[in-house]
């Protein structure tokens, strides 16, 4: 029903045929796949992993269906184009600090969650950098070494082995300071275009790891009286446009860098 009701959505605002569109179908949908929903204010972040998870479960079961026949003799599909156009792949490098013993651990993501690096202004490089530091482990986060036998400190660094063909981050505006969850109003400079994610990837990877920014999504306000907007990019004018509620506005480049940003889809 969520798939269904967000094919009709897109199709309503490609078509052009009004000046707005409400997604009120498509979030009423969504709410009976997922009650809490319907309860208090949720993040974006929080919102768009739902909506993916979802699509991707709904489109999952009809690409099974569509291929029955195959699908029983092969087993079922877990790819959808949910996964094809948003996964990506980290691997993270465990060395035991005692017995310097290495292992890798896979992990797919869809939505890269980065600390912020400063409390003033910071560059969204800061930020990757911060997430893909070496960091070490200890006390109740030691690891379970193997070859020791034991809980040992430990080294891990994360690289990514995989890159998305459409990278989302979600900046981590929302932190916890002592007991209170706080907003960061942290300025973040981020790029246009040629976004270079080498340095974090495998040597694999890097003639395929830059990228371009295609939509950022903002949070003006407090951590529970907030507002969210976003700016897009036409895929075809290249043209960047505001989206407020129902007020769609077409906007200079220069506009696009906020001081809000809280999403960057890439």
């Amino acid at each position: 029903e969520s798939a269904t009701a967000f094919g009709c959505l897109m199709c309503d605002m490609w078509l052009g045929e009004f000046d707005s569109v409400s997604p009120v179908d498509f979030h009423s949908a969504l709410r009976k796949q997922y009650p809490f929903f319907s309860i208090g204010i949720q993040e974006a972040q929080e919102f768009l992993i739902c909506v993916l998870n979802g699509l991707h479960e709904a489109l999952k079961k009809v690409r099974a269906h569509l291929r029955h026949a195959k699908a029983s003799r092969e087993g079922a599909s877990e790819t959808s184009i949910i996964t094809q156009l948003f996964e990506g792949q980290l691997s993270y490098n465990i060395t035991c600090l005692e017995c310097r013993a290495t292992t890798n651990r896979p992990e797919s993501f869809t939505v890269l969650s980065l600390p912020i690096a400063s409390k003033t202004s910071c560059s969204l490089q800061d930020c990757l950098k911060c997430f893909f530091q070496q960091d070490t482990l200890t006390h109740n986060n030691q690891i379970h070494c193997s070859c020791c036998g034991s809980k040992q400190d430990a080294a891990v660094k994360g690289t990514i082995t995989k890159a998305p063909q459409i990278i989302i981050f979600h900046l981590k505006r929302f932190a916890w300071q002592g007991k209170q969850k706080r907003k960061l109003s942290t300025t973040i400079s981020y790029p246009l275009g040629n976004l270079d994610l080498s340095p974090y990837s495998s040597p694999l990877l890097c003639k395929d790891a830059d990228y371009s920014l295609s939509a950022v999504v903002n949070h003006s306000g407090f951590l529970d009286d907030g507002h969210y907007t976003a700016f897009c990019k036409h895929s075809i004018t290249q043209t960047w446009y505001s989206f407020d509620d129902d007020q769609i506005t077409k906007i200079p480049n220069s506009s696009v860098q906020s001081d809000t940003a809280y999403l960057l889809f890439y």
